[in-house]
């Protein structure tokens, strides 16, 4: 796992190693032919304090990036993109509850769906933990 410390505030962002990155601040975890999906520390640092989580593609097949939902925090809604053409097969419910979970652990319990991939080689094509650190160092 990479872990960055910015002097300007001391915090520290996680970029695990073991998952794929997009541009959007999305995560992928691959587990076969499906994958688990989230949103990114630095996303979830940048939206501030998530209040509401909007799937609303379950049981629908999704192109790679396009919108698959929302995520409403104090601040802002953003979309949300999907990393590879996927079909939604599982939201986390445990954010229904506690939308915080994004926040407080983005890549555990925090995670936002679960997908079957279209094409489990697409993912191969995104980002890794170093270039999207670099990404949003640009």
């Amino acid at each position: 796992m990479l872990i960055i410390f910015l002097k300007k505030n001391e915090y520290r962002m996680n970029f695990p190693a073991e998952l794929k990155y997009t541009k959007d601040h999305e995560w992928i975890r691959v587990e076969g032919d499906e994958a688990v999906i989230g949103i990114t520390d630095f996303a979830q640092r940048e939206l501030g304090d998530i209040v509401f989580v909007d799937i609303n593609s379950v049981d629908e097949e999704v192109p790679a990036d396009e919108v698959f939902g929302t995520i409403e925090a104090v601040k802002t809604v953003s979309d949300l993109f999907m990393p590879a053409t996927s079909t939604v097969i599982a939201v986390n419910e445990a954010i229904d509850a506690s939308p915080e979970l994004v926040n407080s652990d983005p890549y555990g319990e925090g995670w936002i769906i679960r997908v079957k991939l279209a094409n489990p080689a697409d993912v191969d094509g995104l980002l890794s933990a170093d270039e999207y650190k670099s990404e949003i160092n640009a």
